[in-house]
């Protein structure tokens, strides 16, 4: 039976071929060690149990130099075939092809976006072609996160005012799981994605009709559509709900209290600042630990989001 069946989920890239033999061999060993270790506690606390009415034996030998020497040569060369095992898999891992498809990673509280080369940009999908080395430019805008993608054997931190470098070359096509693995704040466990990998041409059709998105649909639809895709739902609720953020359910057109003890009318322009500068006006009750959209969200993003919030509120001026 393969252990990492059993453990680790489907292998989606070619550094499965690394790190799952790797795997197996350290669950063997493991056994092993277990195996011969607890069975050598059974036999020898049976055997030589203390008893009654028998004499205890005398002064015990102290020194077996062969023996000393074989538990101290298995476990080096053990750790020696881990260590090199090892250490190629990740010399594998951190060189980058030259013919490599790079992506800038973006992680903030509490989501992913990407920025592709074309222009393109995603929230809590990457999309790439089957195939193709993809170089990951990672970096975070407010704490430490960490990039795992459990079926590519990929996880490397991502870290505010520097980059870290990954990537990655898949090997069918298919959806993955993205996880953040490294606690970022209250929502750490929801700051989850997809990378979804496709042929490569359904994936140059996927940079146009992306570049073209919101082209020829009402404002209000498309700014649905990116309420759900650029994460605002995360923590915004349109029903009232509280959140990590106050509702938006209501809210255009309407008095909003601040944390200055001031009050701003929710017209286009606070919505506007709110997603470009979310910190300059803080909702009363609520911390301000919105990050900023400014280079997410283009003009027409913007002014779709806008109409969206219009039709969830009862008064439109």
């Amino acid at each position: 039976m393969d252990p990492t069946k059993a453990v680790l989920p489907p292998p989606g890239s070619t550094f499965a071929q690394t790190v799952d033999p790797l795997f197996n061999f350290l669950i063997i060993v493991a056994g092993i060690f277990l195996l011969v270790v607890t069975t050598g506690v059974i036999v020898f606390s049976l055997r030589y149990r203390r008893r009654h009415g028998v004499a205890q034996p005398g002064e015990a030998t102290t020194h077996n130099t062969a023996l000393e020497i074989t538990w101290i040569l298995i476990p080096f060369v053990l750790v020696m075939i881990v260590f090199f095992w090892g250490f190629k898999g990740y010399l594998v891992m951190s060189v980058v092809p030259k013919d490599a498809m790079e992506v800038k990673v973006t992680a903030q509280k509490w989501f992913w976006s990407f920025d592709y080369p074309n222009g393109v940009t995603s929230v809590n999908e990457l999309v790439v072609p089957v195939g193709v080395p993809v170089k990951l430019l990672m970096s975070s805008k407010d704490v430490i996160h960490s990039f795992f993608v459990p079926s590519f054997r990929l996880k490397r931190d991502v870290l505010p005012n520097r980059y870290t470098i990954a990537w990655f070359k898949s090997t069918q096509s298919g959806e993955y799981d993205l996880f953040c693995a490294e606690y970022c704040g209250t929502k750490h466990s929801e700051m989850t994605g997809k990378v979804r990998v496709v042929a490569e041409r359904e994936y140059d059709d996927w940079l146009v009709s992306t570049a073209t998105a919101g082209e020829g649909v009402a404002p209000a639809d498309y700014g649905a559509k990116l309420f759900v895709s650029k994460a605002c739902y995360t923590c915004h609720s349109v029903d009232g709900t509280p959140g990590n953020g106050p509702s938006l359910f209501n809210l255009f057109g309407n008095e909003v209290r601040l944390t200055d003890g001031s009050s701003v009318l929710a017209d286009e322009n606070y919505l506007r600042e709110s997603m470009l500068n979310p910190r300059s006006k803080v909702v009363v009750g609520y911390q301000p630990i919105m990050p900023t959209y400014q280079g997410l969200l283009k003009d027409k993003d913007i002014d779709a989001l806008i109409a969206y919030l219009k039709t969830r509120s009862d008064t439109e001026k």
